[in-house]
């Protein structure tokens, strides 16, 4: 990483410029092996002793934490949309001040959604090594290759990544159709033990099956081997963004967030905003923990409670705790599956009721593979909060919501949003630095009904 600043660093107008080889790793379409593959060259890098910064594009909470443990450093998600512009310009240039290589992984397919994983490359310029399962293709994958490549021409493309590549005829087909128009930088044969556990929601969380992943970060990265990805790639050239901190809105609010196997889907960008409102954090446990901490405040973010409900159900101490802490008025946000959490009971997926917390009149049930997904933002009483949805259960007998979220792109009503008393509730996931002065409303008693 090499760092270069303006020439004339009083001007404030002026940039300082940060530069760090980086590189996009996006697919014609999901299930092409983007994780595994990112997760396997951070590693790759990682032993070499290279500090690695990995990105995730979009709303994801399962594969940042597999590229956290891969990589050996924090994992930011990136949007858009969801985030802002000048946010994700801002985390780009501090992690190119101190990282050797930047890694970003896409979403979906390359041009997918609005704005795509092309669109953030595009912005900061970062090339793009196309991965894609090449199973029963050849001359063909070649063609999409380079059909993606020629879309459009604001996107620089690194290469080709053949996954699930049979043979070395196999990829030798490939790289004679590309005929040196694209680089072909790997061929990658199926592999089972190298892919990544998954669930009903995406992949397994990382702290579940953490000596596995080592085995399959081991494994993956003698499965690059020595090809031509595992080169690093060209330095970008990233502009300083100056964004102001944030007032001290949480200042000396005791903020109390679940966290354990239940509840984990915690953006690292809203509890860093929390305490730069100067708020002081303290996790607690609803599996585990048999009384909630002397708080001012609670946040349950979303996870598998669906996975834990007979274990959360019989934690009465807990519940109660909870439901006293409700009844003196006090703020509670809930979010997707700490929303199914604060309902009267769920079902699980093996259609056993459980009681919950009971703190809003309603009943979970899950859906097995179906569900619902997508940009939103939460047009709460106070203002506007980018968020996203991605479950597979629905909520049923649920009270009269006070508002709805607005779809990226659609204009049917989003999902339902709640409030009793102190308590915020919802499917939604807030990306709470796009709107810290309304977050800090949730947490205090400034909400309106």
């Amino acid at each position: 990483m090499t760092l270069i600043t303006s020439k004339s660093q009083s001007i404030a107008a002026t940039p300082l410029v940060a530069h760090c080889p980086a590189l996009f790793l996006a697919a014609p379409a999901s299930g092409q092996g983007k994780t595994t593959i990112t997760a396997a060259l951070a590693r790759y890098h990682k032993d070499l002793g290279r500090n690695v910064r990995v990105f995730k594009m979009g709303p994801d909470y399962l594969d940042p934490q597999i590229l956290e443990q891969a990589s050996g450093q924090p994992v930011t998600q990136l949007d858009l949309w969801m985030a802002g512009t000048e946010y994700c310009r801002h985390q780009f240039y501090l992690a190119a001040q101190t990282a050797d290589l930047i890694l970003v992984e896409g979403a979906m397919g390359l041009f997918d959604g609005e704005p795509s994983s092309a669109d953030l490359a595009s912005t900061f310029n970062i090339p793009v090594a196309l991965v894609m399962d090449v199973k029963g293709m050849a001359q063909t994958a070649a063609a999409v290759a380079l059909g993606l490549a020629n879309f459009r021409d604001d996107v620089e493309f690194y290469g080709l990544v053949a996954n699930n590549c049979g043979t070395q005829r196999h990829a030798q087909l490939i790289s004679d159709a590309l005929d040196g128009r694209m680089p072909l930088l790997a061929n990658l044969a199926k592999d089972p033990e190298i892919s990544l556990p998954e669930r009903h929601l995406g992949l397994v969380q990382a702290h579940e099956v953490r000596d596995e992943l080592e085995q399959r970060f081991n494994l993956g990265k003698a499965w690059l081997g020595d090809q031509a990805i595992c080169d690093l790639p060209p330095a970008v050239a990233f502009a300083s963004q100056d964004i102001a901190p944030p007032a001290k809105l949480l200042a000396g609010t005791k903020i109390g967030i679940a966290r354990d196997a239940a509840f984990s889907f915690i953006y690292s960008a809203n509890t860093g905003l929390l305490e730069a409102m100067g708020a002081q954090i303290t996790y607690f446990s609803p599996l585990n923990d048999a009384h909630l901490p002397p708080v001012d405040s609670l946040w349950f973010a979303g996870g598998y409670p669906e996975l834990h409900a007979k274990k959360l159900s019989e934690n009465s101490s807990m519940l109660e705790d909870i439901r006293e802490f409700n009844a003196h008025n006090k703020p509670i946000l809930a979010e997707c599956g700490g929303f199914l959490y604060c309902l009267e009971d769920l079902t699980d997926l093996d259609e056993i009721t459980h009681p919950m917390a009971g703190i809003l009149e309603g009943q979970g049930t899950m859906r097995g593979k179906r569900g619902c997904q997508g940009m939103q933002a939460a047009m709460l009483p106070e203002g506007e909060v980018r968020a996203h949805a991605h479950h597979r259960s629905r909520s049923q007998n649920t009270p009269e919501p006070i508002a709805h979220g607005k779809r990226q792109r659609h204009p049917a009503p989003g999902e339902a949003i709640y409030r009793q008393q102190g308590l915020t509730a919802s499917y939604l996931h807030l990306f709470f630095p796009s709107n810290p002065e309304v977050v800090a409303k949730l947490f205090t008693k400034q909400t309106q009904g």
